[in-house]
């Protein structure tokens, strides 16, 4: 994919997110690069240097419209088992409606990675249940739109697919008949996986990779 590993001082890890298409919709797919800089100074507690995450995203794509799902799975699994992810990457993909056979499509796959599967919910609070997690899809706009204040998550220059995604995110939240949102929605997923914290012994911390 010609990614470049430079950007940051610490470890490199990618995220996929995945949302799945109808019909009339398509599937798509983002990937975000997540990598350490450091801040400068050291931490009061710990005394290591300051160090804090930030987020790119690297490739966004479409499948076109009434593509198998078969064949969306094998572009995960060229995706991930690629030179530039293997080995160091995650996928997020959503698991609403006809998402839970394509979930047993991709467990089969052999990917080469783990995957989370993500329910999109009107209004309760996050949770996972059996392995999937339910998320309220307010949350992950609302999750999106303060990395993109703060400035924590910037987009390749000269991105395929970027002006279109610009275009979501213009009305997302508000999709009205005849737009899209799957390149939106793949990158929520993405970065809402990237960023998930859990609690530890020393505070909150990076759920891991």
């Amino acid at each position: 994919m010609g990614f470049r590993t430079d950007s940051g001082a610490g470890r490199t890890w990618y995220f996929v997110g995945l949302d799945l298409g109808q019909s009339r919709d398509f599937s798509a797919l983002a990937v975000v690069e997540r990598f350490e800089i450091a801040l400068g100074g050291r931490d009061a507690v710990t005394y290591e240097t300051r160090m804090a995450w930030r987020y790119r995203v690297r490739r966004l794509e479409r499948a076109p419209l009434g593509t198998p799902y078969p064949d969306v799975v094998e572009r995960v699994r060229a995706l991930m088992r690629g030179e530039a992810l293997a080995g160091r990457c995650t996928l997020a993909m959503d698991a609403t409606g006809v998402g839970a056979p394509v979930l047993d499509l991709l467990r089969r796959a052999g990917l080469g990675c783990g995957i989370d599967p993500v329910i999109l919910t009107g209004g309760e609070r996050e949770r996972c249940v059996g392995g999937v997690w339910r998320v309220p899809k307010a949350d992950l706009v609302m999750g999106l739109r303060v990395m993109l204040e703060k400035n924590e998550l910037w987009v390749e220059k000269g991105l395929a697919g970027a002006e279109a995604l610009r275009k979501e995110l213009a009305s997302f939240g508000s999709r009205r008949p005849g737009e899209h949102d799957d390149l939106a929605i793949a990158l929520t997923l993405a970065c809402w996986r990237a960023r998930r914290k859990v609690e530890g012994i020393w505070g909150t911390r990076s759920l891991g990779l």
